[in-house]
């Protein structure tokens, strides 16, 4: 069976709630379970994250969302419906997408919602404070996930036998130079990242860096929270785009106020100028460099790479051939991550593989089609199918990546280079240009 990984949003329009509590919404119910249900008569296995930047906004107005720690009474709440009502057909829960990022992108330097922010970390700062609050966003999401976990554990999995996850952004940081002090740099992005979540999640704490960096502003775990969080996970879902390369920057700390990335101390920065579309094997080894950490820092716990894939300017082309490029580097890094070589292995048993690698029980790519993206909208696009916005109908054609990664999946030549019958057209229609 395929998987599908799909957000199932917390939205007043079309969710369960229309206010985020309160009585059930029966079309949420109706649009979720027509979803799922269509999923599995096609053969897909659905993986649902139950939320993605999407604050109900009567909980926003009403006590800051997740600034508050009512908000992990009313996501256990959420969490409970979405569980009772769909938990017969949906094995995979991810509570949180990408919970790191979200902090400080919601709370920091407020380029994504609920677009919080203080001078001098953000541009147009209207409300926040990036000193204080993308911790405590973190801390309350963390909270709300074990809360989750939790309660599933107790009424839930004996019967439905499911598993849930948190996902994180993922990135890996490399020092920019062999220096002592670019290396310290380095390991201190990757606790600032990485063990952010996993650290309390495996050991029951945050990092004693980010505890000694951000002191007081990073709300302590108490007891409860401690026997609360720990363990409280059977998988953890990745974002992997790319890598980053860390330079110490000391006078960061010499700074009167700070936030998150003050408190790293350090530059991240790409290897090339100021691109993020460096799609060499190099490039690729991060991926292979997170999940290596994985296994040697948190016990190798289960993984699944939720999303990984190529952002490109949405001009019409179907010939995405660095898109195709892209994918076959980080396919066969995630094969040495999981200590295996055939391509067949991935595609048919990864479920069962990787017991002496990488603990890695499935990837996705993103994304299926060109989609609204949260920063760059219509103006870039991940899609191995182009939309074409400017037809009513919104009319899909597949890039050469499409029938690419078809022709992987059934098992056939993975090289980037060979014969793929593939449309090599460009696709522009008449009013493409002022629609993107």
């Amino acid at each position: 069976m395929s998987s599908a990984w799909l957000t199932q949003v917390w939205r007043p329009t079309d969710s369960l709630f229309r206010d985020g509590r309160g009585p059930v919404n029966p079309k949420g119910l109706e649009y979720y379970n027509n979803l799922i249900d269509e999923l599995i008569i096609h053969g897909i296995q659905p993986h649902v994250t139950m939320y993605h930047m999407d604050t109900p906004q009567a909980l926003e107005d009403g006590y800051g969302g997740w600034l508050s720690r009512t908000m992990v009474r009313d996501f256990t709440v959420y969490a409970d419906v979405c569980f009772k009502e769909f938990g017969d057909r949906v094995r995979h829960w991810t509570t949180v997408n990408e919970a790191n990022a979200f902090a400080i992108g919601g709370y920091d330097n407020a380029l994504i919602p609920p677009g919080r922010c203080s001078l001098p970390f953000g541009l147009a700062c209207t409300k926040g404070n990036s000193s204080t609050e993308p911790y405590i966003a973190a801390h309350n999401m963390l909270l709300a996930h074990s809360s989750a976990v939790k309660l599933y554990n107790r009424k839930y999995k004996g019967s439905q036998h499911g598993f849930v996850g948190l996902n994180i952004y993922a990135p890996w940081f490399f020092p920019y130079t062999k220096a002592a002090e670019d290396i310290k740099a380095a390991q201190r992005a990757i606790d600032f990242y990485i063990g952010w979540f996993l650290h309390p999640l495996v050991f029951g704490d945050y990092p004693d860096i980010m505890k000694k960096n951000a002191g007081t502003r990073i709300p302590a775990l108490t007891r409860h929270d401690f026997e609360l969080v720990k363990g409280s996970f059977d998988f953890i879902g990745l974002n992997h785009y790319a890598t980053f390369y860390i330079k110490d920057d000391p006078s960061s700390h010499k700074m009167e106020i700070r936030d998150v990335n003050t408190d790293i101390a350090a530059t991240i920065m790409y290897e090339r100028g100021d691109s993020s579309l460096d799609q060499d094997n190099e490039t690729s080894s991060g991926l292979y460099e997170v999940l290596e950490y994985l296994k040697r820092v948190y016990a190798n716990p289960p993984t699944y790479v939720h999303e990984n894939g190529q952002r490109t300017v949405r001009n019409g082309t179907l010939n995405d051939t660095a898109r195709v490029e892209y994918m076959h580097a980080y396919i066969g890094t995630l094969l040495r991550a999981l200590s295996f070589n055939d391509s067949l292995f991935l595609v048919f048993h990864l479920q069962n593989i990787g017991r002496n690698g990488a603990n890695s029980k499935g990837y996705f790519m993103w994304s299926f089609l060109d989609g609204f993206e949260v920063v760059g909208g219509y103006q870039k696009g991940f899609g191995m199918y182009f939309v074409d916005l400017s037809d009513k109908q919104l009319k899909r054609y597949p890039k050469l990546s499409a029938h690419w990664y078809s022709n992987f999946l059934r098992g056939r030549s993975i090289g980037p280079n060979e014969a793929i019958e593939a449309e090599h057209q460009h696709f522009v229609s008449s009013t493409a240009k002022s629609s993107w």
